[in-house]
């Protein structure tokens, strides 16, 4: 029963995380025991124990409701090595899964609706009901567990301050900036949590940009448009994620323009987040990037290699665990990019470490991390794309913004598309609007031209394939 039970979770599991994670994390998992709608799962590790409460605890509990019931529970029995035998064999210690505090707003008052049949006196106030609204905040992106360098030193002094006085500074709306990895949301985040605990009152919200996109859309389709409105001039604290990905949607950026208007002018607080200064935000009206300079726009850059160090002795610290320092000084000489890459080696290392019951040595993250290296395709840009295309075809970057309809030019721009497409994670409006503000139907095209002349223009495909390995390598 409880083998049957786990394989159903795990078909489920499976299409829901990438399949290395699959095998590295859940393969290993065994079923023991299925009592009082409590199911016993057996780990290698306390370290494993610890990362799937962390990752996927969320999965794993909705997957075991959805065959259980809502009060179906979950223990884990840990492999430890235990020390008064002889022969070191191992034993077992049963835990129940964490319960992390839930961070929550307070119950706000919103107007009731009535029936659309009942004929409405305006004389009549409307009764009031209390709503609840999850902050959708992460514990653990706390300030406790981001690491200051000086490489996030004033987003990190301008979030604290926001933290201490939201509403109140002059870094309203304060914009975090940067690349992938290098920790926005958890700064974002560790606004949002410090004001909870400050102000409990507060009615704090997280939502990246692409889920309030969605759920316009969907208040659209359903005419609640108003209500999609009101909802978001209740909050007192406003967290956007990735606000680049509004580019090229116009009337996605006409009702946030409408909603930063009402909570800046209330004095409430708006924190963003996005891949580049407003400055070289593309796709995004000019009336909403000058209310994005109002306040105020840090930026966040790679960790230099003491604040690496920092970064992962934080994380070992936190997990229980001890590592030699010439492996933390290996993994930060070599993991330079980004945070979520260097905690990621990490993880993997001690994954490695676990699972082949191997100690942690030089030689092991020697051969670990250049495996990673090797394996590990590099995110180009779109911007760096079009300086790779220009550059080859030797025309100038500025002329892909043009109206010009030379050949040369034209082409350029379609090559430029089609490696945009396949090599970032973009959308397609987003890449027209980079790439001569063009809409996603241009992008597509463009994307059927380059397929087309690669299969019928012997010489066109070779310029694509030496163009692909400047662009790799």
């Amino acid at each position: 029963m409880h083998k049957e039970l786990w394989n159903n979770c795990l078909k489920v599991i499976k299409d829901n995380v990438p399949s290395i994670s699959f095998r590295t994390w859940f393969e290993p998992i065994v079923p023991l025991k299925l009592e009082n709608k409590i199911l016993t799962i057996q780990v290698p590790s306390p370290f494993f124990y610890e990362y799937l409460e962390e990752k996927y605890i969320d999965i794993i509990s909705k997957t075991l409701r959805k065959e259980l019931g809502y009060d179906a529970k979950l223990e884990y029995s840990i492999v430890m090595e235990n020390p008064g035998f002889s022969n070191n064999r191992p034993y077992t210690v049963k835990l129940p899964a964490k319960n992390q505090v839930e961070i929550k707003n307070n119950p706000v008052n919103v107007p009731l609706s009535t029936e659309e049949n009942i004929i409405k006196n305006p004389f009549i106030i409307p009764g009031i009901k209390k709503m609840n609204i999850d902050p959708r905040l992460n514990p653990e992106y706390s300030f406790s567990n981001f690491v200051e360098g000086e490489c996030n030193r004033l987003a990190r002094s301008a979030g604290f301050a926001v933290a201490n006085n939201p509403g109140g500074t002059a870094f309203n709306p304060l914009l975090i900036y940067g690349e992938s990895g290098l920790g926005k949301t958890h700064l974002a985040q560790a606004i949002g949590i410090e004001i909870k605990e400050r102000f409990p009152d507060k009615t704090v919200l997280y939502v990246p940009a692409n889920r309030f996109q969605t759920q316009f859309v969907e208040a659209i389709r359903n005419n609640t448009k108003n209500d999609f409105l009101h909802f978001y001039q209740m909050i007192d604290v406003l967290i956007i994620d990735d606000v680049h990905e509004f580019a090229g949607k116009e009337k996605t950026q006409d009702i946030f323009f409408h909603i930063f208007n009402h909570l800046h002018q209330s004095g409430k607080q708006l924190i963003l987040t996005c891949d580049k200064p407003p400055v070289e935000l593309q796709g995004l009206e000019q009336r909403l990037l000058s209310r994005f300079k109002w306040g105020l726009s840090a930026d966040l850059q790679i960790p230099d290699f003491e604040t690496r160090v920092a970064i992962l002795k934080q994380k070992i610290y936190k997990d229980g665990i001890i590592l030699p320092p010439e492996v933390i000084e290996y993994i930060a000489t070599h993991i330079t990019d980004n945070v979520r890459e260097l905690e990621g080696a990490l993880i993997s290392l001690l994954a490695q470490s676990t699972l082949n019951k191997k100690e942690i040595t030089l030689s092991l993250a020697k051969e670990m991390i250049d495996k990673l290296i090797k394996n590990t395709k590099r995110e180009v840009s779109i911007d760096y794309i079009q300086k790779v295309v220009c550059n080859y075809f030797d025309v100038p970057v500025d002329s892909l913004q043009s109206k010009t309809r030379k050949r040369e030019i034209v082409q350029a721009r379609q090559v430029a598309m089609y490696f945009s497409k396949n090599l970032t994670k973009s959308s397609l409006a987003t890449i027209g609007v980079q790439i001569g503000g063009k809409d996603h139907a241009t992008v597509l095209h463009a994307c059927k031209t380059v397929n087309n002349l690669i299969e019928t223009d012997k010489q066109f495909r070779t310029q694509i394939e030496e163009i692909e390995k400047k662009l790799k390598f």
